[in-house]
């Protein structure tokens, strides 16, 4: 560390940073690195500036392009479950809607299945013959299977349900296992395994159970053992999760891990967070505890729990196991970047870097959880990150960023965050909230936001200010509140009913107007507001209560509103509304439309634009101000 008596003092938030915009628009997504079943080619998926591109890395070689000019992406709700492989055979997903296959090695990439609605979590079956899959068309979602080489039409395998994930195939390719769930369900609030017993060619179902989960117990991820004795799944029952295990010779059954922070909320498909060694004796699973995401490994006939060692790695997902018991994952830490790694017998691989990693770890901060009471009694939890660089320092407190992440069934985790970075390097403190309603702190906590999203959201983003400035971690008169989608929404609302607490906002993509939501939203959220605010027209008052557009004229400190033009989930008529109440009440604003981004900004010019605007913003309103 450089010594402090060295750093040049200058005001906090005017540090000079080499954590530009530009260094931000260039850092690349890393996700799903999967194996072979060779075990000798690692396969994962990255995004660059909005195009989803898979990479495949042969033992010994430097990795290379798969899917050429197309745009991988699963595109059943908020997308995931993009790609699968399987002895040399690729199969993923495409933005137009269509299944591709690939086989490693020279070639292009070939359709499977029609261009008509949109696909995600293909499977391939054992003999890679098959492929299972999710589809959705026209508001009807079903699980269906096609021929690997897409000679035949696609033929439907289970329908009924509202919504269908993570099919899996039995090692006999005579059976398969899923999630279902309906409205007016999430996935974390309550799913149902099925299993089914398959025949002919196509395979069709021929018998079905409903194995686990119902309306109130969530069920995630099922997965056979190689040897297709056993099937494993996460569950939430209670407070909070377990991995059960279900023999499927006997239907005994067995809860090898319980009272642990499992459940990753299925915001997308294929999310992974247990996988099986070769030999069917244990099953590595990813556990959160305090803001930390650690791997572990149970052995299936003792029940014994042992901690596999990533460190310095702080944030863990997408776990995949090789024959051989190597390991394929995502990982960062606070001052790592996330890198696709692997271990084997002489230790941790790095595959490929999301950045250049050429920031100092000195010019990155060392965040840590933080803790408060709410004004109700209730214990609420952060992630604080503060202001850090290797040639400044300040005096007196400083400005603070405030996120409220979004969701809100969502959380923040100990990692790499170069958007923290960003502040901090600027001389910004930098508070992420897990506010009730978060996952990773138990079921009830989870639950508190049930029929009070607009109420105790906001009161713990008053908190967060309240705590800042109660720990001496902030300047009271320079609290900026941010967040995007869910988080925008809270945004709005602590700028209402707290005035002057923060003294500037930054919303992008944030809900104003609850009862156009409902209507307008995507079939995956269509009925998230009957549990986070209560169903209409029973629940009419509330979601006029709780709307910012309705209550705008409170709203007295600057916001900055930033928006996708082809937004889907919070379409841009939300930021219009706000941003003409903005106007018409005489509020200092700014309003950036992006064209061609959805709920989320993936190109690389729009995430240039959006930081060197707020850092103008901030300059304007908070630094100068």
């Amino acid at each position: 560390m450089t010594p402090d008596n060295s750093k040049t003092t200058r005001a906090f938030g005017l540090w000079d940073s080499k954590i530009t915009p530009d260094l931000i628009a260039a850092a690349v997504s890393l996700s799903d690195p999967q194996w072979d079943t060779d075990g000798q080619t690692l396969v994962w998926r990255e995004v660059r500036s909005g195009q989803g591109v898979l990479m495949a890395q042969p033992a010994g070689e430097a990795p290379y392009e798969l899917s050429g000019e197309l745009n991988v992406r699963g595109g059943v709700g908020y997308g995931g479950g993009d790609f699968t492989l399987r002895a040399g055979l690729v199969i993923f997903a495409e933005k137009d809607g269509r299944l591709y296959r690939r086989t490693l090695g020279p070639g292009f990439p070939e359709p499977i299945t029609p261009a008509f609605g949109s696909t995600a979590a293909p499977q391939l079956s054992p003999d890679n013959r098959w492929v299972a899959f999710v589809h959705t068309y026209e508001g009807s979602d079903v699980l269906a299977v096609v021929d690997a080489d897409g000679k035949r039409w696609p033929d439907k395998l289970a329908e009924g349900a509202d919504f269908y994930m993570q099919p899996a195939w039995h090692p006999s390719g005579q059976a398969i296992a899923w999630v279902e769930w309906d409205h007016p369900n999430m996935p974390w609030d309550g799913t149902r395994l099925m299993f089914a017993v398959l025949e002919g060619a196509p395979p069709r179902i021929t018998a079905a159970q409903h194995l686990a989960g119902d309306a109130e117990i969530s069920i995630l991820q099922p997965a056979f053992s190689p040897d297709g004795r056993y099937l494993s799944y996460v569950r939430n029952l209670g407070e909070w999760d377990q991995l059960v295990l279900q023999d499927l010779e006997t239907g005994t059954l067995t809860v090898l891990v319980e009272d642990a922070a499992l459940l990753t909320p299925a915001w997308i498909q294929g999310v992974v967070v247990q996988a099986w060694s070769a030999q069917s004796d244990r099953i590595f699973f990813l556990q959160s505890q305090a803001g930390v995401t650690a791997l572990n490994q149970v052995d299936v006939e003792t029940g014994e729990v042992s901690p596999v060692d990533l460190a310095p790695y702080t944030a863990l997902g997408q776990v995949s196991l090789n024959p051989a018991g190597e390991i394929a994952l995502v990982a960062s830490a606070p001052t790592v970047s996330a890198r696709v790694i692997s271990t084997g017998k002489t230790g941790v691989t790095v595959h490929q870097r999301s950045t250049s990693e050429a920031i100092p770890p000195e010019d990155l901060p060392r965040p840590y959880e933080i803790q408060w009471t709410s004004t109700d009694g209730e214990t609420v939890y952060g992630i604080y990150s503060p202001p850090t660089s290797s040639r400044f320092k300040g005096e007196g407190l400083p400005p603070a960023i405030v996120l409220i992440h979004g969701g809100p069934t969502s959380s923040v985790r100990i990692g790499y965050d170069l958007e923290a970075a960003f502040f901090t390097s600027r001389g910004y403190g930098y508070l992420s909230v897990n506010y009730r309603g978060s996952t990773g702190y138990g079921r009830a906590y989870r639950e508190a936001l049930r029929g009070r999203w607009g109420e105790l959201d906001v009161i713990d983003a008053a908190g967060a200010a309240q705590a800042l400035i109660d720990q001496n971690l902030a300047h009271p008169d320079q609290l900026v509140i941010k967040g995007g989608s869910a988080g925008g929404y809270t945004v709005l609302n602590t700028l209402i009913h707290f005035p002057g607490l923060y003294k500037a906002g930054i919303c992008s993509y944030g809900v104003t107007n609850l009862f156009t939501l409902a209507m307008d939203t995507h079939k995956f959220e269509e009925r998230y507001t009957d549990s986070l605010v209560g169903p209409l027209p029973e629940a009419a008052e509330k979601y006029r209560a709780w709307s910012p557009v309705f209550h705008a004229e409170a709203i007295k400190d600057p916001v900055a509103v930033f928006q996708g033009e082809e937004d889907k989930v919070v379409p841009p008529s939300q930021s219009e509304e706000i941003v003409k109440a903005l106007k018409a009440n005489g509020v200092p604003h700014e309003y950036h439309l992006y064209p061609g981004e959805g709920h989320g900004f993936r190109k690389s010019e729009t995430r240039r634009s959006y930081y060197q605007a707020i850092e103008r913003f901030l300059l304007q309103y908070v630094v100068f101000g």
